[in-house]
């Protein structure tokens, strides 16, 4: 099963997302997209680690090169986050761009039992960007319409409520 969890920063699609693969079958994997530098990118890991203590994840750090990850067959595996992924092939020296992004996605897919995906809402703003940040929201709103299209479940996270777009919750 493939579930896309979408949301705005602070809307509360990591806790769902959390709670959904708890009722998924499958050893409980947590990949960790997020480069660890910095005291606000180390804050919000530690967040994220007490709110998933106990909830029985190992944890695979993967801020690039998705598709040589060690993912166990079967796993059920959280993507935590979509976004930060993208931003680290796309911008990261040794990076591969969205199709590093996607071809580490496929082979993911093609592991796990079932398949988390956490992505953010960022097409809201209407603000003035520059080139490079224009290029990642484009390839940010191909991949996640990409997934969405791919998904059992579609869904979008706002102030903590489940919005199910596609599919049924288990």
């Amino acid at each position: 099963m493939l579930s896309l969890i979408i949301g705005g920063a602070g809307s509360g699609k990591s806790a769902f997302a959390e709670a959904l693969c708890e009722k998924l079958d499958g050893e409980r994997l947590y990949i960790a997209t997020m480069h660890t530098e910095g005291a606000e990118s180390l804050a919000r890991i530690e967040r994220h680690r007490r709110q998933r203590a106990g909830l029985g994840f190992e944890t695979l750090e993967c801020p690039l090169s998705l598709d040589k990850a060690a993912i166990p067959a079967g796993a059920n595996a959280l993507l935590e986050d979509l976004s930060n992924l993208l931003a680290n092939e796309m911008f990261s020296p040794g990076g591969g761009g969205a199709e590093a992004v996607r071809r580490g996605l496929s082979r993911a897919l093609s592991r796990c039992g079932n398949l988390t995906v956490v992505t953010n809402e960022v097409f809201s703003g209407g603000e003035d960007y520059g080139a490079g940040t224009l290029a990642f929201l484009r390839e940010l709103a191909a991949l996640n319409r990409e997934l969405a299209a791919r998904a059992d479940l579609v869904t979008e996270i706002v102030c903590g409520l489940p919005n199910v777009l596609k599919g049924e919750l288990p």
